[in-house]
């Protein structure tokens, strides 16, 4: 991604949601449990770290039993120094207090919460970058030192890929029409940062790295599931058996679950939009438009998908009247500008849900020339009466900016080109009329419609029709 392109907005829960979500987290959860349990008698090293005669205490006030308590015992107690919510009084003798910040959990705002549990995020994505601690240990240098080469690790290309990867999951999250809760497969998600865009079957080379890549997304997403970033269904360890083992039950290959599925919580989804405002992207969420003016609403939402565009619309219209959101709006589409027939159509949509009480707004753009069949559509739909039937020179004027905003919007999609079709069958003469529309999109839409129209010899007619309006416009 550039973090210079705008990306699709984001649907947040409420921040008093997302902040209960946060502290039910198990990272944070435990962590304000061992700043809360820390008391005059506890210790640290000059790392900071739980001494470890003290780990086993640590553990069983976390509830944990097993080989590894006494490791998330440590991890429970740095996320509690990172976050301050412990603090460390004496560096010398080892003492601690709790951390000023630790009332935040529960006297503070929603947003204190989440400032809380987003350098917890930090610090738990920072370790998921790590190689396993053994690896570590085996490759100590005799100085004490990390020798990065023989783990054959580079710690910014293995943020990097984690960076892409939550990214691109981000991206498959937001671009959603629904509630952005389905799950990805892990085998796609790790394709997606190491397939080339443009390759067509992968190399048994790429295919091994998309491999290995899953097996490390694995362990990483282990680990980002308990700070409350990702739900997460791991890889059946079938699949990592040796090939000559048995497997314990009977496999079913084409069951893409084994594979490993992950997707973004709310409060991942919360977590990731920071990390990305913070790295300089342009990431918008659905609301950031309320209370800016139908210029701003129009222009704004002129990229969003459909579902996204009505959320803000709603949320834009539910602070004011219908007849003044209905006089904004229209005055805002107005332009003879490249992105004006998406404003339109975005006007359009947005006039769709305001009731009859907007009606007279309608009635006083009916002899403009850029909004007036866009009115006589609104009224009809809203069964006004007595709406004048519109000139011929409006008809197509609309049919050209309706098709110069699908264009804009979509793209050459299926919908514009079924539309392209329809036009060309409805209207006997359409080219021979369509060019001598004063549109200045006009070219550009008859070329559109010469590429789109499945039949050679219409096709041949809007190539010809479009010829005319360039010169006609002096282009």
């Amino acid at each position: 991604m550039s973090d210079s392109s705008t990306l699709p907005p984001a649907r947040l829960r409420p921040e008093a949601e997302l902040a209960r979500e946060a502290l039910s987290a198990p990272v944070l959860a435990r962590a304000a449990r061992l700043a809360r349990w820390a008391g005059a008698d506890t210790r640290v090293d000059a790392g900071g770290g739980l001494v470890e005669e003290q780990l086993p205490a640590a553990a069983e006030q976390l509830g944990l039993a097993g080989d590894d308590a006494a490791a998330h015992a440590s991890e429970a107690w740095r996320i509690a120094v990172d976050t301050g919510l412990v603090e460390i009084t004496d560096e010398e003798a080892g003492t601690v207090a709790a951390g000023e910040d630790l009332a935040l959990l529960t006297g503070g705002s929603p947003q204190d919460v989440l400032g809380l549990w987003l350098t917890a995020l930090e610090a738990v994505l920072a370790d998921a970058s790590v190689p396993d601690l053994d690896d570590l240990v085996d490759a100590m240098a005799e100085g004490g030192e990390v020798d990065l080469s023989s783990l054959d690790w580079d710690p910014e290309a293995e943020a990097e890929f984690l960076d892409g990867v939550l990214g691109n999951l981000y991206l498959l999250t937001v671009g959603e029409e629904g509630p952005g809760e389905a799950w990805v497969p892990l085998p796609a998600l790790a394709a997606s940062v190491i397939v080339p865009g443009d390759m067509g079957e992968p190399s048994n080379e790429v295919l091994e790295q998309v491999s290995d890549a899953m097996m490390r997304l694995d362990d990483q997403f282990r680990m980002l599931e308990p700070v409350g970033l990702v739900e997460y269904q791991p890889v059946d360890e079938a699949l990592m058996a040796d090939a000559d083992e048995e497997p314990a039950a009977p496999v079913d290959e084409a069951d893409v679950t084994r594979y490993g599925m992950v997707r973004l919580t709310p409060l991942g989804l919360y977590g990731l939009r920071a990390r990305l405002l913070d790295a300089g992207f342009d990431a918008p969420a659905v609301g950031d438009l309320a209370d800016k003016g139908a210029d701003a609403l129009l222009d704004g939402t002129a990229p969003y998908p459909p579902g996204a565009a009505h959320a803000e619309t709603e949320l834009w219209l539910a602070g004011r009247g219908p007849l003044a959101a209905a006089r904004e709006l229209l005055a805002a589409a107005r332009g003879t500008d490249p992105g004006a027939p998406l404003r339109r159509l975005r006007c359009q949509q947005a006039l769709s849900l305001v009731g009859a009480e907007a009606e007279p707004a309608l009635r006083e753009v009916l002899d403009d020339a850029e909004l007036g069949g866009l009115a006589r559509v609104w009224l009809s739909e809203h069964g006004a009466r007595d709406v004048p039937a519109p000139p011929q020179e409006m008809v197509f004027w609309l049919t050209i900016d309706t098709v110069a905003a699908q264009l804009a919007a979509e793209g050459n999609s299926e919908e514009l080109r079924a539309l392209v079709e329809g036009l060309a069958r409805q209207h006997s003469g359409f080219f021979d009329t369509a060019w001598r529309v004063g549109h200045p999109a006009t070219p550009d839409v008859l070329e559109a419609m010469g590429r789109l129209h499945p039949d050679k010899r219409i096709a041949k007619e809007a190539r010809k029709a479009a010829f005319k309006a360039r010169s006609q416009q002096g282009g």
